[in-house]
């Protein structure tokens, strides 16, 4: 039996909106259950709109939600009757629904730092998954989920309004991958994207050593691969636990790599200009409806601005500077990026600028033009792959041989 898309707590979640919020929430949950029925696709500026609303059944559901919950004025209760019956309890150990779970990070991308002030059941908690299921850090629970697993444990972290389901993208996962090639053993972190960077890098700190402390078998090597804002919060959690004096966390004397795919380090310029928010959400094809709320920004979105890894000034969030962080000594790091051009120095002056679609070229690999605020990625360290987008960067066979050779 399929799990079902919206489970109780969902619900509990939404009916904290108003009669209004409700509504217009429902039918931004809708316009993104449409895109997810349809062909994955990088959605870029000027692209033809698409039917946001769903058909048959589900378009029904959806109605009636919105005509129910302007007719009872918003009533939690009321609204948790109608549709009460139509949920079935997820049974254990059941395989995740994409659709929601695609949905619930967008939302948090986009609204998950209200989302975790106010409680919200719909906020995501940080937790190592495999197949989608959260992994117990305790070391019976681990070695009964990962029964093969290796001194040599693959950390990746997902983006921006992602989860770590989607790092499986047109039938390729480069954990996976990885795992078949080199032995390695791929964990997928899943957090709420709406926190700030920080926030998530002080949290993950811990949450690594737990996971040293129960992995099944001594930890040789360590490797943390992040896609997008994944990059910047594991950086961020690699200097929050050295900025730990007492008791000291062992995990980051293992870390021997650190691989950036596609990260913003110095930020995303068309953001700043007042145009990125449209662009960000409109590069994740579950949360490009949300594009709709305008100047509403989380504090994850506002830190990819900059490429912010640690707390601003107390009540300057805007800053037109952050602190800059250096890259970890103790590790070797590498930085990918995506261009649009289909080979190097035949781009146009649009897919400079846009790098990736997200991404400049040059934020990506850690350039900037003050040279104290550059991250110094060696040579042979940094590579670009031309003719992808940022998404696209996840099902690459160019960026698949690059973390081969460099994870060997």
């Amino acid at each position: 039996m399929t799990q079902p898309l919206l489970q109780a707590a969902d619900l509990r979640g939404a009916a904290r909106l108003t009669t209004d919020a409700v509504a217009g929430l429902t039918s931004l949950v809708e316009a993104m259950h449409a895109r997810i029925a349809s062909l994955p696709y990088l959605a870029t500026p000027g692209a033809p709109a698409r039917d946001e609303r769903a058909r048959g059944l589900t378009g029904l559901v959806y109605e009636s939600v919105r005509g129910v919950t302007r007719v009872v004025g918003g009533s939690a209760e009321a609204l948790l009757g109608w549709l009460g019956p139509a949920l079935a309890a997820p049974q254990p150990r059941q395989p995740p629904h994409p659709e929601r779970e695609a949905i619930v990070a967008a939302l948090n991308g986009v609204l998950g730092d209200h989302l975790a002030a106010t409680d919200n059941p719909l906020a995501i908690p940080m937790t190592f998954r495999h197949a989608g299921q959260a992994l117990a850090l305790e070391r019976s629970a681990l070695r009964s989920r990962l029964p093969g697993a290796t001194p040599r444990p693959l950390v990746l972290l997902h983006g921006l309004c992602m989860n770590d389901l989607q790092w499986q993208r047109a039938g390729h996962d480069h954990g996976a991958a990885l795992a078949r090639e080199l032995g390695l053993t791929p964990i997928y972190l899943h957090y709420n994207s709406g926190l700030s960077v920080s926030t998530n890098g002080r949290i993950l700190a811990q949450l690594m050593e737990r996971l040293f402390d129960a992995w099944p078998v001594p930890i040789e090597r360590l490797a943390l691969l992040g896609h997008s804002m994944g990059g910047l919060v594991a950086r961020s959690a690699l200097h929050h636990a050295a900025a730990i004096q007492r008791g000291g966390l062992r995990w980051p004397t293992r870390v021997d790599d650190l691989i950036c795919l596609g990260t913003p380090h110095q930020g995303a310029p068309l953001e700043r200009a007042g145009h990125g928010v449209e662009l960000l959400l409109g590069a994740a094809p579950y949360a490009a409806p949300l594009a709709r709320l305008g100047k509403v920004r989380s504090a994850g979105i506002k830190d990819l601005r900059l490429g912010n890894i640690v707390s601003g000034p107390a009540g300057e969030p805007d800053t037109a500077q952050c602190a800059q962080v250096s890259l970890p000594a103790t590790a070797r790091c590498f930085a990918i990026a995506g261009s649009l051009s289909p080979a190097a120095g035949s781009g146009s002056l649009k897919a400079q600028l846009l790098g990736d679609g997200l991404v400049p070229v040059a934020s990506a690999l850690g350039r900037h033009h003050q040279p104290d605020r550059r991250l110094a990625f060696a040579d042979d360290h940094q590579a670009v792959v031309y003719d992808t987008n940022h998404l696209d960067l996840l099902a690459s066979a160019e960026v698949f041989g690059l973390l081969q050779r460099w994870l060997r």
